[in-house]
């Protein structure tokens, strides 16, 4: 399966209904430096992981070292929270944020709260996967995939389905992340909920899971042997252990692998709008892409270069979902799973 026909298939159904005058993409000019520079400063409520967040912030800085890029991960969750407390107290602190989750990004454009800008790069992005009217456009892609602990697990003993990690052999044994916490995890919930039924996921509950907040979290249990096999775990974080000797080796289930996209805006309120539509061009750029390729990102941009050892999307069986249903159901996901797996 092709990337952007993966991701165009995601979005669509996030587009607004109607006509809308498409906006142009933008190209960084002088006076956009020079006005950048003028602010010195650039925010970023990030959900992608803390060490991919800080190395785009950093590059930023040595490309333009007159604005300080202040980079801040959390999980999509959280960051929705977090700006939802702060514009009630009149706090406009943040300039762009990346979301894990479509459903923050469809309530700000809905209620006016996001500026449309289009960076240069995104003339190559397929149409389906940037919103028409310029609020925002998929800046990176990541999977909820499992996994297990290569030394305490047998390649021919490892889990091959979701419907494997039922066996009572695996009890007391999974670690998964939250829904309450990370986008990628409500994205995952749904999407499994919706191929294998709420039924599956009371039974997974069952098994005596290690909870953990981020879906950066279960690789790293995993890698640490806190717990031999992960339910759901980011992708790009698993790819980094890999690289870095971890004993840990990834999982497609056989019934699918849920697909979550990461879309990047500007707050209309955004304190510093110069430096951040900067800081929007670069992180669309092939450069910005090739950062989050690096660290186990995928990327919609034609020129980035893909590392070996990656599993191609072609061989991947994706799960997807449509942002406007998971919106509307994010807060019966979030009930019905803490049922079932009591946190």
């Amino acid at each position: 399966m092709r990337l952007s026909s993966l991701l165009a298939a995601v979005l669509a159904a996030a587009m607004s209904a109607g006509p809308a005058a498409a906006i142009e993409p933008t190209p960084v000019t002088p006076e956009l430096i020079a006005a950048a520079e003028k602010e010195g400063l650039v925010v970023w409520y990030g959900s992608e992981d803390l060490q991919v967040v800080t190395a785009v912030a950093k590059a930023f800085e040595a490309k333009y070292p007159g604005i300080l890029a202040k980079a801040e991960r959390s999980g999509a969750e959280r960051n929705f929270q977090r700006i939802s407390q702060e514009y009630a107290s009149n706090i406009h602190a943040v300039d762009v944020v990346t979301s894990s989750n479509p459903g923050p990004i469809l309530y700000w454009k809905r209620n006016g709260m996001l500026a449309p800008f289009v960076a240069a790069d995104l003339a190559k992005w397929p149409k389906g996967d940037r919103d028409p009217e310029g609020y925002y456009a998929v800046d990176c892609l990541t999977f909820a995939v499992a996994g297990y602990n290569t030394r305490q697990v047998k390649p021919e003993d490892a889990p091959k389905s979701y419907a494997d990690l039922l066996d009572p052999k695996w009890k007391s044994r999974l670690v998964k992340a939250h829904p309450g916490y990370s986008g990628t995890i409500v994205t995952a919930t749904l999407a499994i909920s919706q191929r294998l039924g709420w039924d599956y996921l009371e039974k997974l509950g069952r098994q005596q899971v290690m909870q953990v907040q981020s879906a950066v979290d279960p690789p790293r249990k995993v890698a640490q042997g806190e717990r031999a096999v992960m339910v759901d775990g980011a992708e790009a974080s698993a790819f980094q252990l890999i690289t870095g000797g971890a004993p840990l080796a990834l999982v497609y289930p056989a019934e699918g692998t849920p697909a979550a996209p990461l879309n990047g805006v500007l707050m209309k309120e955004a304190p510093h709008p110069n430096a951040a539509r900067l800081f929007i061009s670069f992180l669309f750029s092939r450069e910005g892409q090739q950062i989050l390729v690096d660290y186990g990102f995928r990327s919609l941009h034609p020129d980035v270069r893909e590392p070996p050892g990656r599993k191609p999307l072609s061989e991947i069986e994706v799960l997807r979902t449509d942002p406007e249903e998971q919106e509307k159901a994010g807060e019966e996901i979030k009930a019905r799973y803490a049922r079932y797996f009591g946190t």
